[in-house]
Formats: C-alpha cells, sequence, structure tokens
C-alpha cells in the first residue's frame, strides 16, 4: 500500500513551543487543520487558517474543556483502516472523514504534581483523557495515520514530507507510534504512582508507610560504554517516580574531562551525599574511594581541611573523588593538583581556578547544582525483587543524645563524636570511625566483623602516623559485645558513639565506665550495605 498522502489534520497541545511555525508548514502542503481550545486561538491569533474541532464532530467542547475531542467523527477518522472495504463503506454511511495527523501532547501532570504544593483538585485537573485516546487511537492505525507528540520531532516530519510530496513512510510512522505508547506508559504511571503516594485520597503523602504498588519509569538518560565491567552492557536512566524526575544533569554539571562510566557516577553520588551533610557547615573536604569515604576533615580554609583529610590515608586518594562544600579555591586546587585525582566536586570554583586544574586532561570536574540530601523514597534491587524505603537523611542533634556513662563528654569529644557520625553513615558497614580535631584519624569499612573494622581503623591511623589518644570513635550499629568498645578503648579513643539497644549495653557500658569513656547513645543506627 502507497504512503497516504496527508489531507487532514488534528492539532491540539499543551507545550506550544514551535506549533505555530509546524502549522504553517503544514499548510504549504495544503494540510486542512482542526485544533481545540487554547491551542486553535493560539494557532488562529498568528494567522493559521484553522478550524475548531466542533465544525468537525458538529458538537461543541463541554464540561469546561473535559469533553471536547471525545467523538465517533474523531475517533472513527483516526481508526478506520484505508483500503478496507466495509471500513470505507461505514465512513461513507457515517460522514466521516479521514484524519492523517495527530499533533498532540499532553497536559502536563508530572510537573504539576512535582510541585509540593500541589492541591489534589489541581492535580486531577491536569489528568489528561482525550489527549491520551487521540494519541492510543492514531498509533494503533499508524499504517496510515502519522502521530507526533515531541516537539523535537516537527522539523523530522516536514523534512519527509518534503521528500515524499505530503506523504510520510512507514517506517517513520511506525517509530512514532512507538514514541505514543511509551508516552502514555510514562503518564498512566506517574497518575498511579502520585495517586498511591496519597493517604486515602487525603493531600498529605503517605510517609509512614510503602504502597502496595510503587511505579518507576526509566528513560535512557547517558549513553554509557559499560556498566560496572567492559563485559557488561548498560544504559544509565534517569528516574521517574511519585517523588517527580530526577537525572544526574539535575544535580550537576560535566564542566571538564572524558566521559563518566557508572563507577565515577557511583562515587559522585556517594561523595555528594557525605559532602552534602556538612552544606552550612565550616570549609569541608570529603575523599572517597569506591564510595567509601577514606579522609574527611573541617577546617578554616579548604586548603587547611584538604590536607588534614588527605592525611587519614595517603594512599586511597591516588586516583579518588574530592569533594567540598565551598567554592574551590585556588590554593585548595593546588593541593589537591599534587596527586592525581579522577573527580573534584564543587559547588562552584574561583576564578581562574577551572583553567588551572583543566590542564590534566583525564580528570573530571563536577559543579554540583544542588543537594542529593532529600525526603522521599529510594529503590535498591536484587536478583529478587526491590526495595522500596525512605531515604536515610536522618541527623541527630545534639540534645538527642543520651550520654549513658559515668563520664560526661567534654565539648570537643561531643563534636568529634557528632562528626565521626556523620561520616561512619556513610561508611559500608561495619563501620568504624576515628575522628579528633573534626578530622577522620582511621577508618575502618565493610568487614564481616566490627572488631575487625576497629583494628583495620587503627592500623590505618598507625600507617599514617595519626594519633588516636583522645578521639571520639563511632561505630554504625551496637557493639553486640565489649570487645569492640574495649579494641577502641586500647587504640587511645576516649569517646563513643554509638546507637546502643544491644541485650549486652550493660555490659558494654560497664567496660566503657571501667576505662573512664565517655559513651553516648543515638537510638538510630545507619547501616550501609
Amino acid at each position: 500500500m502507497p504512503n497516504p498522502k496527508i489531507q487532514r489534520a488534528l492539532i491540539s497541545v499543551s507545550d506550544k513551543t514551535g506549533i505555530v511555525e509546524f502549522a504553517k508548514a503544514l499548510e504549504k502542503f495544503n494540510i486542512e487543520i482542526f485544533s481545540t481550545g487554547g491551542t486553535l486561538k493560539t494557532l488562529v491569533d498568528s494567522g493559521v487558517k484553522a478550524k475548531s474541532i466542533s465544525d468537525l464532530t458538529g458538537f461543541p467542547e463541554i464540561l469546561d474543556g473535559r469533553v471536547k475531542t471525545l467523538h465517533p467523527m474523531i475517533h472513527g477518522g483516526l481508526l478506520a483502516i484505508r483500503g478496507n472495504a466495509e471500513h470505507e463503506k461505514q465512513v461513507k454511511k457515517n460522514k466521516l472523514k479521514y484524519i492523517d495527523l495527530v499533533v498532540v501532547n499532553l497536559y502536563p501532570f508530572e510537573q504539576t504534581v512535582a510541585n509540593p504544593k500541589v492541591k489534589l483538585k489541581d492535580a486531577i485537573e491536569n489528568i489528561d483523557i482525550g489527549g491520551p485516546s487521540m494519541l492510543r487511537s492514531a498509533a494503533k492505525n499508524y499504517k496510515s495515520v502519522t502521530v507526533v507528540t515531541d516537539v523535537g520531532d516537527y522539523e523530522c516530519v516536514l523534512e519527509e514530507l518534503k521528500k515524499k510530496k505530503g506523504a510520510t513512510s512507514e517506517q517513520t510512522r511506525f517509530e512514532l507510534a512507538k514514541k505514543v505508547f511509551a508516552l502514555t506508559s510514562r503518564y498512566d504511571q506517574a497518575i498511579s504512582t502520585y495517586l498511591n503516594s496519597l493517604a486515602n485520597g487525603n493531600e498529605s503523602l503517605d510517609a509512614a508507610k510503602a504502597g502496595n504498588s510503587y511505579t518507576l519509569t526509566l528513560t535512557k538518560d547517558i549513553e554509557m560504554r559499560y556498566g560496572e565491567n567492559p563485559h557488561q552492557q548498560a544504559g544509565f536512566y534517569k528516574l521517574r517516580s511519585s517523588d517527580g524526575e530526577v537525572s544526574f544533569n539535575e544535580f550537576f554539571d560535566k564542566l571538564h574531562g572524558k566521559e563518566l562510566s557508572y563507577n565515577n557516577i557511583l562515587d559522585i553520588s556517594a561523595a555528594a551525599a557525605l559532602i552534602n551533610e556538612f552544606d552550612n557547615e565550616p570549609p569541608t573536604v570529603a575523599i572517597i574511594k569506591h564510595t567509601n569515604p577514606c579522609g574527611v576533615a573541617q577546617a578554616s580554609s579548604l586548603e587547611t581541611a584538604y590536607r588534614k583529610a588527605f592525611s587519614t590515608d595517603t594512599q586511597a586518594p591516588f586516583g579518588g573523588i574530592i569533594a567540598v562544600n565551598h567554592p574551590l579555591d585556588r590554593a585548595a586546587a593546588e593541593a589537591m593538583n599534587e596527586i592525581f585525582t579522577e573527580i573534584i566536586i564543587a559547588p562552584d570554583y574561583d576564578e581562574g581556578v577551572l583553567d588551572f586544574l583543566m590542564k590534566k586532561k583525564d580528570r573530571r570536574l563536577i559543579r554540583q547544582k544542588k543537594s542529593v540530601k532529600r525526603l522521599g523514597w529510594e529503590v535498591r534491587g536484587t536478583a529478587m525483587g526491590a526495595l522500596v524505603q525512605e531515604r536515610d537523611v536522618k541527623t541527630v542533634l545534639k540534645n538527642e543524645l543520651r550520654v549513658v556513662t559515668k563520664r560526661q563528654p567534654s565539648e570537643q569529644e561531643l563534636n568529634d563524636m557528632l562528626f565521626a557520625w556523620i561520616v561512619a553513615k556513610h561508611v559500608k558497614s561495619n563501620a568504624i570511625v576515628y575522628a579528633k580535631g573534626l578530622q577522620t584519624v582511621g577508618i575502618g569499612a565493610g568487614q564481616m566483623s566490627r572488631v575487625d573494622s576497629s583494628r583495620i581503623a587503627r592500623w590505618k591511623a598507625g600507617e599514617a602516623s595519626l594519633d588516636l589518644n583522645g578521639s571520639a570513635v563511632a561505630s554504625d550499629a551496637f557493639f553486640p559485645f565489649a570487645d569492640g568498645l574495649i579494641a577502641a578503648a586500647e587504640a587511645g579513643a576516649s569517646a563513643v558513639i554509638q546507637p546502643g539497644g544491644s541485650v549486652r549495653d550493660e555490659e558494654v557500658i560497664a567496660a566503657a565506665d571501667e576505662r573512664n569513656l565517655t559513651m553516648v547513645f543515638t537510638g538510630t543506627r545507619h547501616f550501609k550495605h
């Protein structure tokens, strides 16, 4: 069957970008244009000879525009199979007119509900009914109907109309139809996810409970050469859920360097999550390797903070990721430039710093535009299914700590404990972090035994010639036995911060008292697997 020439178009768009220019180009092919509501006004006011959809249906738009295209004259004109004798007979009998081109994009439901202050009634009014119906009808009959949902496709459709003298190829119509079903599927999922996020029709999110269903839409965002390893094909996808849509570019700008791998993105996420804990703090630097902190410090300047963080472990930072919480200045940049660092992340860069750092071509430079620390849900996958959980954004304040030992902590010990606690939250469990003077002096990560993590932290401190005497130690979960605490005391720690909650808490507290340690319970653990 030859490609049918387009004679009649229906245009109804929420996003009117480029629609006037597109419609005027269609007129040059003698295509009759019908339109609705606001789109019709936009076209007519711009000199396009468009007609009202009511001229086609013989029926007015009603119910505040809720019903305007849900009519047999519309869907009959879209769904009738050209060349089918019975269909053509019914088209003639019912005085239908074929519609050969549909240009529709949907009410902005996702943008509407992305506003945390959105009212349910406004969300409901932004659920498009006629648009998806027309799109599905047109896409189902793609052998005869061209359907356009994406502003970015206007130009290629016009190019094809020029080449094929007012027609489009079946391959183009098929590709456009596939985009329709991807769009309507995502659109329905967004509505379902939003409604499921509400408690019994109440406009407040049910933050205390995960619903019976949780819908995600993933759209490829970054083309990847491979995944975690070169033999694994992969793509990096932006995520759309009840929290709205998130993508790498929403949070970060890559200013310099070669393309990012998945492992780079994972490390950037880990580094940003840690440094964002200190967004309103003095100059702070975090050095990350394989998602684990290998050094974190605060100081009066970024340069000093970097050198203190680097001193925690002078080997691991090679090829690592550095994140800072203040605009990166020249002195700190020069200090960082002394070794090869794969990625540097900063909220901004002082004048001349980017030019200086860009001299190393393999280094990636990232500007963080917004904090990744946010409320909402996260998804973690397994081979059997997925966990949907609230993001771990909990922060423990000084007045929430419970001192359980005879000795009260000094102000410095209290500050070091809270500092170590924040870092421990971002260390793979079992996590042990020693801190002194708002600087990590030993980090033990991801061991099967909490005692082993403590030993590694102590060994790392020794390798770096750092003194653990008078340090504070943080454990991401409770000490199940007193041996972990005893190991920390033997290393020189004078203060301990941990969740508490072990059946042997009293035994651990007694061991701390015997060694004149001060210990506080947070009542919260921070496992990171």
